[in-house]
């Protein structure tokens, strides 16, 4: 029997009668992954342009980035942010996801799309928004302000793993061990979050990728000393044409998809 006789799944349906969908999704991917296949060729070039197909291989262009000061001062911020976006947004979102799971209240899903709303405003507004308050609070540019931001933009994400995570949780065995004398903090430490790592790292994980690689909120707050990566970016592509900017964009490249591939065998190798 060939490949394309065998069932695609439980039905009936063959892997030949799926073909076109699987077409369909290698051309969706080609399209997704096409500007990477170009930016990464481009970094390792010689020239002083932004050139594809390279004509000289060079790591020219990393050493630069590497080698700049105000470079690695953007990168610098840009971690820290992250890291502390992170930090705050995780276990915002993961008790927000906990306590509209085991309530009983009749607007819990409207209490849970007030929480995912920064996801349905576009971003410009939001960055507006956020440019307005921050400069009557006068925290425009500052560390602290990004992060606040970046919190905002993060704890939908998290938010939503979380709510799909514990639907699939038995919520039963958190309550026999609060039947047995633990409080609800120490039930939730101890059997419900345990089984859930794993959204909490990915949660985690995507909160740190997104203030990582958001640049609308960050060209509005962020500047001065503490620009961030992007937004450095983004200045710099706008006034000259500088081939670091190819060679920054396949570190991010790299670095997103290392968290995210070492976050699925982290949680397989614990399952």
């Amino acid at each position: 029997m060939s490949w394309l006789a065998r069932p695609a799944s439980e039905t009936q349906i063959t892997h030949g009668g799926r073909l076109w969908l699987y077409i369909l999704a290698a051309l969706v991917m080609l399209f997704l992954v096409a500007p990477t296949l170009i930016v990464v060729p481009m970094s390792f070039s010689d020239s002083q342009y932004l050139e594809f197909p390279p004509r000289t291989w060079s790591i020219r262009w990393y050493q630069h980035y590497v080698g700049s000061s105000e470079w690695m001062a953007a990168t610098r911020t840009s971690l820290l942010v992250a890291f502390l976006t992170m930090l705050f947004a995780t276990p915002m979102g993961v008790m927000a996801a906990y306590g509209l799971f085991v309530s009983n209240l009749r607007f819990a899903h409207l209490i849970f799309i007030l929480i995912i709303s920064p996801m349905m405003v576009p971003i410009i507004l939001i960055g507006i928004g956020v440019f307005y308050v921050y400069a009557k609070l006068k925290i425009v540019f500052t560390i602290g302000g990004l992060v606040m931001a970046h919190v905002m933009l993060a704890i939908p994400l998290v938010l939503i793993v979380m709510s799909s995570a514990l639907k699939s949780y038995d919520m039963n065995q958190e309550m026999v061990a609060r039947s047995l004398g633990a409080s609800r903090l120490r039930a939730f430490m101890v059997i419900t979050l345990p089984q859930i790592r794993f959204a909490v790292i990915t949660s985690a994980l995507l909160a740190f990728i997104t203030s990582f690689d958001e640049i609308i909120v960050a060209l509005f707050v962020s500047g001065g000393d503490n620009a961030t990566l992007t937004r450095s970016m983004f200045i710099t592509l706008r006034d000259q044409i500088d081939p670091t900017i190819a060679s920054i964009s396949t570190i991010m490249v790299l670095v997103s998809t290392s968290l995210l591939v070492l976050a699925q065998l982290f949680g397989r190798s614990k399952r």
